[in-house]
């Protein structure tokens, strides 16, 4: 069964993205043009929007994952990337990714903060721990 989501995360930087992916272990794939989903729209779910179904699996750039059936695709719109994937549970994002792509998302907006600190002149220090990450900043 299909059901394609929108990861509600606007991607300013694809270089940041790559980081993130290297980061986690995924491959980033740039320039691929199609990513891994079920294959067939169901219709048991709604689009997201803005995308039509002639438009499901194709992508600008890719993410794979490792023992995953499904990838994440990286649909440029405008001067911003939107992802897209195939959240049914046996393509196995979600155990990788994350509920709602959390994961994903965390480690997208740690190398944003961190890349856009180090322009403005900022130390970053980064300190995890089992449950959370803090970004320290200093001038």
């Amino acid at each position: 069964m299909s059901h394609i989501a929108k990861i509600e995360l606007e991607i300013l930087s694809l270089e940041d993205l790559k980081s993130a992916c290297k980061i986690l272990g995924f491959n980033f794939i740039e320039s691929q043009k199609t990513y891994q989903w079920y294959g067939r729209w169901v219709g048991d779910s709604p689009l997201p929007e803005g995308i039509a179904l002639e438009d499901l699996g194709k992508c600008d750039h890719a993410i794979r994952i490792q023992d995953c059936a499904y990838e994440i695709g990286i649909v440029k719109r405008g001067s911003k990337y939107i992802l897209l994937w195939d959240s049914w549970h046996t393509g196995g994002l979600e155990q990788k990714i994350g509920k709602d792509a959390g994961i994903l998302k965390q480690a997208y907006t740690i190398e944003r903060i961190k890349r856009e600190a180090k322009r403005n002149k900022y130390q970053v220090r980064e300190i995890r721990n089992d449950q959370s990450v803090r970004l320290v900043l200093r001038v």
